[in-house]
């Protein structure tokens, strides 16, 4: 079943089991998911892939953390607290990103195979990884192994 299939078989489940945030959160992706399908300008097209599907998701995850960081500085428990939940039910969707000890074991092998030794060619190396971890590790922690690693 792909991913779409999956979401919009789990809106259904949620609405019926009247999980309110769930059913919230999964009618906001479904409401994405059409948008997207629309701006495509492909008729035939009913159901996005999974890469593309993914992609959506990963925006949603990224606007929930950013609002998180901006309420809590706001002093906005509650809402940070709201956009906390949606945020858990929108990473199950998301495949297993890589834990630190397998991003630092990549980032030294690429160290090694790119020949880089110092701080100035960290951009390089934070590309060249990039590329390979696509989608399975977080971008944030990948900066941080490149910038321990090359200091």
């Amino acid at each position: 079943m792909s991913l779409h299939q999956q979401i919009l078989n789990d809106a259904k489940e949620a609405m019926l089991k009247r999980d309110e945030i769930k059913s919230l959160v999964l009618k906001g992706v479904k409401a994405t998911f059409m948008n997207e399908l629309i701006g495509k300008n492909d008729a035939k097209k009913t159901e996005l892939t999974d890469e593309e599907a993914l992609t959506i998701i990963r925006r949603l995850v990224k606007q929930r953390k950013d609002s998180i960081e901006q309420f809590t500085k706001g002093n906005r428990k509650d809402l940070a607290d709201e956009e906390a939940k949606e945020l858990t039910i929108l990473e199950t969707y998301l495949p297993k990103m890589m834990s630190e000890s397998e991003i630092i074991k990549l980032a030294k092998a690429k160290k090694t195979e790119l020949g880089i030794s110092d701080k100035a060619k960290a951009g390089i190396l934070m590309s060249s990884l990039m590329k390979d971890l696509k989608g399975k590790a977080d971008g944030t922690l990948v900066k941080k192994v490149v910038d321990n690693l090359l200091s």
